[in-house]
C-alpha cells in the first residue's frame, strides 16, 4: 500500500464524456511527487506543439501531492496547469483552502481534463465515484450562488466546490478558478482554459484519508507549529494581520509599487495596511485545512457605498497593492469591494488591478482619452472610476472593459507604442507588488520564471543580505547559502541565492505546500522539517538533495515546454519601466535596474542552471534530471 497518495489519477475526456483511472507506479510518484511537476508532465506529453490555449487539444491538470491531506499546517494546496492564454507559455497556478484536502479524501491524487464538452458540465467526485452532470442552469451565476446551488444538488453542505465565474464565461483572459468563493488559482488565465472546455465546476466530497508511514513523526511536526509560531514574529504577524501585514514594511523600504510602479512609496499606506484592516473592517480570521497560522482575512462593510459581503473573504497584500497603491487609492472599503467583485466573477486580482493602474497612467499621460474609456475620467486616486472599470472588465463590455479584459500587454497592442512604455509585464503577466528595482534577485527570477513575473517563485532579497536575522541565515545555510551579500547587490552570490531558492520554492509548488508555512528562511518550518515531512508521510528516505532535484526537474519541464513553443532568452526580460529611475521620495527614489548588471546576472543564472547562453535546457541536463524523454522535444540548442 502506498503512503501519502492513492496511486490513482482521473482522466476525463470532456468531448466524449469518458472517465478513466490511471494507476501510475510508485517510481512515477517519487520522481514527480505531485502538484506542478506532475501537472506539467501531462501538459508537456499530451499537448501538441503549437496548440491554441483555448483549443480542445489543450490539457488542463489539477494535482495534489504526496503530502496533501495530512494533519500538518500548510499542506492543503492544489495546482492547475495548462498552456496559458495570457502568454502562450506554460500556465501554473496554486490555491489553498479546504478543497485541496477534500479532493484528496475522494481517493484520487489528481485529474487530467482533455477535449471540450458539447455543453456546459460540472464534475463530481464523491466518495471515489466520478461523474459529469449538466451545468447549463449554472451559467452566468456568480460564484457564491453557484457554490450554494451545487452543495444542494449533491446533497452535502460539506462538499467543496471549485469553479469558474462569469468572467471566464465572458472571455476575460485573466479569469481565475476559485474555491470557497475566496481562494483562487488566480494567475496565468487557468479560468479561461477551464471555460473553453465548457467545464463549470468540480465538486468533491470524501472521507478516505491517505495512510502515512510514520504517524509519530508527523504528529511531532504538527505540534511544532503552534509551539514555534509565537516565537516567529514574521509568521505570528502574518496570522494576526494577514499578508497585508507587509504593507507598512514594504513602504518603509521603498518597495510598495505606487501609481503603476512609478514610485516605491505611497503617502497613504497606513490607510490600506493590515493594521488598519484589523482595526476597522476585519470580521474574523479564516484558515486552510489543518493550518494553525490562520492568515486568511474575512472582512465586512455594511455602511457606505462600498459594502462588502464576508462570504468573499478579504484582500491580500497583493490586492491592497494592485487596487490600492498601484491605483493611488487609499479607501480600504473600496479596495475590499474590488476584491469581492473579483471573487464573485472569478478574476485574478493582481493582473486585474495592475491592468487598471496601467490604464490610469495611460489616461493621465494623454495616451488614451474619454473615447477609449467610454467617458470615464480614469485618474489615479478615483475609487469610483476604478470600480466602474472593474465591473466593465468582468462583464467584458464597453470600449474600456472589452480592451482591458485582455490584460495590459494585449491592450497595449491596441493603444500603441506609447502605452507599451508603461507596461509592468513579463511574458504578458503583470508584476506583483514586490519591486525588483530594490530586490535585485527578484529581477532575475521575474525574468526567467516560466509563467511570468511571480513573487512566490523564490525567496526575497532581505532574507539574504548583510544584517539578516540569524534564523534566516541558519536555514539558508542548509542550501549552501552562507555568505550574505551587501544590500541591493546583484553579484554572483545574489544570483546563487535567486537560483537555489527558486529551486526550493519549486519543490514547494510540487509538494503543494504553502510558502507562508514552509520555506527556506522566515517561515514556520524550514528545510530540515521539509525532509522530515516527506519521510514521515511517504516512508521514502528522501534527502534535501533529492527534493531539490525534484524542484529543479519541475523548472526544467516548464522551461522545456516554453522552448518547444518558441520561447528563449528574448522573453526572459523585464519591462522597460523597470530600467528607468523611480520617482517620488524615500530610499528607492531615483533607483533603477542596471541593464548591463541584469544581463550579466542572467548569464550566470543560465550557467548555474546548466542551460545554454540563450537560456535553453540541454539534453545533458534532461539526463541529469532523469527526464531524457524531454530532450527530443527541445529545439536545437544554441
Amino acid at each position: 500500500m502506498p503512503f501519502g497518495y492513492f496511486g490513482k489519477i482521473l482522466h476525463v475526456d470532456l468531448t466524449s464524456g469518458n472517465i478513466e483511472v490511471e494507476e501510475p507506479p510508485e517510481a512515477f510518484y517519487r520522481k514527480y511527487m505531485g502538484g506542478s511537476a506532475m501537472g506539467v508532465y501531462y501538459v508537456l506529453k499530451d499537448v501538441p506543439p503549437g496548440t491554441d490555449p483555448l483549443a480542445p487539444e489543450n490539457v488542463l491538470t489539477l494535482m495534489t501531492s504526496v503530502v496533501t491531506g495530512t494533519s500538518v499546517s500548510g499542506q492543503s494546496r492544489i495546482n492547475m496547469n495548462a498552456r496559458s492564454p495570457l502568454s502562450g507559455a506554460i500556465g501554473d497556478s496554486q490555491s489553498g483552502g479546504f478543497f485541496p484536502a477534500e479532493f484528496k479524501f475522494t481517493g484520487f491524487d489528481g485529474v487530467v481534463f482533455r477535449g471540450r464538452s458539447p455543453h456546459p458540465v460540472y464534475l463530481t467526485i464523491i466518495e471515489g465515484v466520478a461523474a459529469l452532470h449538466d451545468a447549463s442552469h449554472l451559467m452566468g451565476k456568480i460564484t457564491g450562488e453557484t457554490e450554494k446551488l451545487l452543495k444542494v444538488e449533491v446533497g452535502d453542505p460539506k462538499a467543496e466546490v471549485m469553479q469558474i465565474g462569469p468572467a471566464a464565461e465572458n472571455g476575460v483572459r485573466f479569469a481565475a478558478v476559485i474555491n470557497m468563493s475566496n481562494r483562487l488559482n488566480g494567475r496565468t488565465g487557468m479560468g479561461l482554459v477551464m471555460a473553453s472546455k465548457n467545464l463549470k465546476a468540480i465538486v468533491v466530497r470524501g472521507k478516505t484519508k491517505p495512510q502515512v508511514a510514520d504517524p509519530d513523526l508527523l504528529s511531532k511536526l504538527h505540534k511544532l507549529g503552534p509551539k514555534w509560531m509565537p516565537e516567529n514574529p514574521d509568521v505570528d504577524g502574518l496570522g494576526k494581520l494577514g499578508t497585508a501585514s507587509v504593507v507598512l514594511p514594504q513602504n518603509m523600504m521603498g518597495t510598495l509599487p505606487t501609481r503603476n510602479y512609478t514610485e516605491g512609496q505611497f503617502e497613504y499606506c497606513e490607510d490600506i495596511s493590515g493594521e488598519r484592516m484589523a482595526e476597522t473592517i476585519l470580521k474574523k480570521r479564516d484558515t486552510c485545512y489543518a493550518c494553525v497560522v490562520r492568515c486568511k482575512r474575512v472582512v465586512e462593510v455594511t455602511e457606505g457605498k462600498y459594502t462588502v459581503d464576508p462570504h468573499y473573504g478579504g484582500p491580500e497584500y497583493e490586492t491592497c497593492g494592485t487596487f490600492g497603491s498601484y491605483c493611488a487609492i487609499n479607501d480600504l472599503a473600496a479596495i475590499s469591494r474590488a476584491n469581492m467583485i473579483c471573487n464573485m466573477y472569478g478574476v485574478d486580482t493582481i493582473t486585474c488591478g495592475a491592468t487598471i493602474a496601467w490604464a490610469m497612467e495611460c489616461f493621465e499621460k494623454g495616451i488614451i482619452g474619454l473615447e477609449q474609456t467610454g467617458g470615464i475620467e480614469l485618474r489615479f486616486g478615483d475609487a469610483d472610476a476604478m470600480l466602474e472599470t472593474l465591473q466593465q472588465i468582468v462583464e467584458n463590455r464597453g470600449p474600456l472593459g472589452s480592451i482591458l479584459s485582455l490584460g495590459s500587454a494585449a491592450a497595449a497592442q491596441v493603444w500603441g507604442p506609447a502605452s507599451e512604455e508603461l507596461l509592468v509585464t513579463v511574458k504578458n503577466q503583470e508584476a506583483p507588488a514586490h519591486m525588483p528595482q530594490a530586490k535585485k534577485a527578484l529581477a532575475v527570477v521575474f525574468a526567467v520564471n516560466a509563467f511570468g513575473a511571480d513573487h512566490q517563485s523564490s525567496e526575497h532579497d532581505p532574507m539574504y543580505e548583510e544584517g539578516t536575522a540569524q534564523l534566516y541565515l541558519d536555514r539558508l545555510a542548509e542550501l549552501d547559502l552562507k555568505d550574505p551579500p551587501p544590500y541591493g547587490s546583484l553579484g554572483p552570490e545574489k544570483v546563487r541565492f535567486a537560483a537555489y531558492t527558486q529551486i526550493f520554492y519549486s519543490i514547494l509548488d510540487t509538494l503543494e505546500l504553502c510558502q507562508f508555512v514552509w520555506g527556506p528562511a522566515w517561515c514556520l518550518y524550514g528545510p530540515t522539517e521539509l525532509v522530515d515531512l516527506v519521510r514521515a508521510v511517504t516512508g521514502w528516505k528522501v534527502s534535501l538533495y533529492e527534493l531539490m532535484k525534484v524542484g529543479e526537474r519541475r523548472i526544467n519541464l516548464m522551461r522545456a515546454f516554453n522552448a518547444r513553443e518558441g520561447f528563449d532568452r528574448s522573453q526572459d526580460t523585464l519591462p522597460k519601466k523597470f530600467f528607468k529611475p523611480l520617482a517620488g521620495t524615500g530610499p528607492t527614489a531615483g533607483v533603477a535596474i542596471d541593464r548591463q548588471e541584469f544581463e550579466t546576472a542572467l548569464d550566470l543564472y543560465y550557467q548555474i542552471m546548466g542551460w545554454t547562453p540563450s537560456g535553453m535546457p540541454t539534453p545533458a541536463k534532461m539526463e541529469d534530471l532523469g527526464i531524457h524523454w524531454v530532450a527530443e522535444m527541445l529545439p536545437q540548442a544554441v
